[in-house]
């Protein structure tokens, strides 16, 4: 005879608690009751999730602390609890989401000032967006644990970023070969011609055996000048992250010197804080109005020498101040032989979101408008160097 033990509720259908955990408290007249552990999972789901807008305008009612139907808010379970449960009950991959939905879907912003919680969670890009929207909100105490948050996220994009940007820098191709396989190096030419004899006439293909790379020199580079442009209105977050870090990359390769500049409707000029990006992000102040136009000014007249100048506006393009003036200024950067950028983003994603009508008429103007990662704005840069 098989059967529980007295005292314990008998086993929950793996396969029927996944579909209760995705359905919801509804679903439970079908799938039965959860298990203990799953159960603590629904309640961490339920703290977050239950506060959605969208449960109340279907007429979904959220359920409480073990599974009863509550009132109109989240329980008492405070952002420090909560972030305890999912780093205990859910993977690294679902905490990241759980964290970025906290933050950025529910501006649950305890997560970010709450000393308790900002001591013990894991840096991530989301963290650190969140840190530079709320920091003016921080006291001093809370301010020193966010950096920590800031610091984090800025290594682990240094030790991505830094040899991506600096590969780009080691030189042109050479007629000589190269040991090292390289993707970016590869011959096709050469790696073609050396293995014809392996052409396959009824496949239509040729079976590589051995292929072939070219090797690279260094160029000897003449001075130039990059200018980055950077929007911190309260959108371009992203964007302000990775540009002070890539702009802390190429500081100090040789042939190239680099100007950072901040905007929203006014100007700031951090290129003396561009070796430290930490304390760089730490100075920007998110939010505000955006006066391109303005900016475009006072980088245009750091420029030195116009036809040794790559010249990048990193923002979304909605204009709060005079479009025609910005335009005007492109124009002349343009017509006196300077590079000129439009970035609609400067994330790892580049994901774009920017005023199409004004990017095309900057790039009637002659600017290179698109969206570009950071690693491809240092080769765009390298290319033009090695002219």
């Amino acid at each position: 005879m098989t059967g529980t033990e007295p005292g314990r509720a008998p086993a929950a259908d793996p396969s029927l608690e996944r579909w209760r955990l995705i359905l919801g408290a509804p679903a439970e007249r079908c799938t039965g009751p959860l298990g203990t552990e799953a159960a603590t999972r629904d309640a961490a789901l339920e703290w977050l999730y239950g506060r959605d807008p969208e449960l109340a305008e279907r007429g979904v009612r959220r359920a409480g602390p073990h599974g009863r139907e509550g009132g109109d808010g989240p329980s008492a379970v405070t952002a420090v609890d909560w972030l305890d449960d999912v780093h205990r009950l859910f993977p690294k991959e679902t905490i990241e989401r759980l964290e970025r939905d906290a933050v950025e879907r529910y501006g649950i912003q305890e997560i970010v000032t709450d000393p308790a919680v900002l001591e013990r969670i894991e840096p991530s890009a989301t963290l650190l967006r969140a840190v530079l929207r709320t920091k003016h909100l921080m006291n001093p105490e809370v301010l020193r644990l966010a950096r920590r948050i800031v610091e984090g996220v800025v290594r682990q994009l240094m030790e991505r970023l830094k040899p991506e940007v600096h590969r780009a820098f080691t030189g042109t191709r050479s007629r000589r070969p190269s040991r090292l396989p390289l993707a970016r190096d590869f011959d096709f030419r050469q790696t073609v011609r050396a293995n014809l004899a392996h052409y396959q006439p009824d496949r239509r293909r040729v079976l590589i055996e051995r292929p072939y790379f070219h090797s690279r020199t260094r160029r000897h580079l003449e001075q130039w000048q990059l200018v980055l442009l950077v929007d911190q209105s309260g959108s371009m977050a992203g964007s302000v992250i990775h540009s002070a870090v890539t702009a802390a990359c190429l500081w100090g390769l040789p042939g190239l010197k680099t100007h950072l500049i901040a905007f929203d409707t006014s100007v700031v000029d951090l290129t003396s804080e561009v070796t430290d990006p930490v304390e760089l992000l730490m100075r920007v102040q998110l939010g505000g109005g955006t006066d391109i136009a303005r900016a475009v000014d006072y980088g245009a007249g750091l420029v030195e020498n116009p036809r040794r100048c790559v010249f990048a506006i990193v923002s979304d393009f909605y204009e709060g101040g005079d479009p025609y003036r910005l335009v005007r200024t492109v124009r002349s950067l343009v017509g006196q032989g300077t590079t000129v950028l439009g970035l609609a983003s400067l994330d790892e994603e580049a994901n774009a979101d920017y005023d199409r009508a004004l990017a095309g008429r900057l790039a009637e103007a002659g600017a290179h408008m698109g969206a570009m990662t950071p690693g491809r704005l240092a080769e765009f840069v390298a290319e033009r160097l090695g002219r």
